[in-house]
């Protein structure tokens, strides 16, 4: 066999690996029964922040721990962990993305989406702001 069929061989095996390991680390959006259903997976859960209910936040004791109670687009509620510090102006967000996974009955989310209300009445463009 020649060294060039060899390294073909080799390039081709290497990129097949890198596309497998995409497949398996994407994430989809989904409803929280979904979520519930495949618990373990990751995904991205769209919904309204339940202002009504507090905020699960205390600095003192732990500033990388926020948590809220999430309403996502089918109507179903749960709380949310969020692995980071409370983002700024959170409370004003009109819709949030959260990415994470299910574990037992909370969503344990690792990246907050938030959709921004916009500065000007005539602007109608989203603002999504990543937090990480």
């Amino acid at each position: 066999m020649k060294k060039i069929h060899i390294v073909a061989i080799v390039v081709i095996a290497i990129a097949l690996a890198v596309i497998v390991s995409t497949i398996s680390n994407s994430s989809t959006y989904a409803p929280f029964r979904t979520a519930i259903e495949n618990e373990g997976n990751t995904f991205h859960v769209v919904g309204k922040v339940n202002l009504q209910k507090d905020f699960i936040y205390n600095p003192q004791e732990n500033a990388n721990i926020f948590g809220f109670y999430l309403v996502d687009n089918e109507g179903l509620e749960k709380l949310v962990l969020y692995n980071g510090t409370k983002p700024q102006d959170f409370e004003r967000s009109e819709q949030i993305v959260v990415v994470g996974k299910m574990k037992e009955d909370k969503f344990i989310a690792n990246q907050l989406l938030m959709k921004c209300p916009s500065k000007y009445n005539g602007n109608q463009q989203d603002q999504m702001k990543a937090v990480q």
